[in-house]
């Protein structure tokens, strides 16, 4: 159980207009894998509870290298790295049918003490579940991100019950969805390679109004960061900054994201 692996035919409900695996849906397979395997473990949703204990995803960075095709197989794979700091570390990935990694992942979790709403130092738990260590998936990933100054609005987003899980907040998957609809649908449609990255910075609750905004990055795209030497949109993909932030007041970040795209 060090490592867990389920096998999946890529679905309809996967896939967007070019009939590959989109971002969002990719952050499904891997929430529910890492859910599972949590579970199996026994560190999931009710053993913490018991202990007044929960996880809360902090960051996450993504590369789908290949994008699958509706009907693909694929082999979804998760296991926890260990800790850093506060932080508990797991990785992902998606095999295709030859066995070949074409969809890497690092997240980063806090074991936050529910009633007090306060992180927990993760080495006690840590301790107790396998390490994998060696097993990288995405080194380097996972990683903090800065705001940018020259973010510009671009749309809003009310938190609607479609938004809302078990825990009372917006997902983490809806975030990517919303990122995913304020980007042109043709520059995600021909994205042969996308690297994304986001940090989740505070609780969107039911009701709640967030402002979006954008601005463009320097290109470069890969498990490594490989500088393409570009800057912003441009014939060989995108590369954009993302921020949300809580309204009426506008100045508290809810989420930081940095997408980048290869053709």
């Amino acid at each position: 159980m060090d490592i867990w692996h389920e096998t999946f035919t890529l679905r309809f409900g996967a896939v967007d207009r070019s009939d590959q695996l989109t971002l969002a849906s990719t952050f499904d397979f891997f929430q529910e894998a890492a859910i599972s395997h949590a579970e199996s473990l026994g560190v999931g949703r009710e053993a913490m509870a018991r202990t007044g204990q929960g996880w809360i995803l902090s960051r996450i960075s993504v590369f789908l290298e290949r994008r699958p095709r509706f009907g693909e197989t694929i082999t979804v794979r998760t296991w926890p790295r260990g800790w850093d700091r506060l932080l508990a570390i797991r990785d992902y990935d998606i095999r295709d049918a030859s066995d070949t990694p074409i969809v890497r992942g690092r997240s980063s979790w806090i074991i936050l003490d529910i009633e007090k709403r306060r992180p927990l130092r993760p080495q006690a738990m840590m301790d107790t579940l396998p390490l994998n260590d060696g097993i990288n998936a995405l080194p380097g990933g996972g990683g903090g991100l800065e705001t940018r100054e020259n973010l510009v609005r671009v749309g809003e987003r009310r938190a609607l019950y479609s938004d809302i899980d078990y825990n009372g907040h917006v997902n983490n998957t809806r975030y990517i969805q919303w990122i995913q609809d304020i980007t042109e649908p043709e520059l995600l449609d021909k994205a042969r390679q996308i690297r994304f990255d986001i940090n989740y910075l505070s609780e969107v609750k039911p009701g709640d109004m967030t402002e979006l905004l954008a601005a463009p990055l320097k290109l470069s795209i890969g498990g490594d960061g490989g500088d393409l030497g570009l800057d912003g949109d441009s014939a060989a993909g995108i590369a954009r900054a993302f921020e949300g932030r809580r309204q009426p007041e506008g100045k508290q970040a809810v989420f930081r994201a940095e997408l980048r795209t290869g053709v």
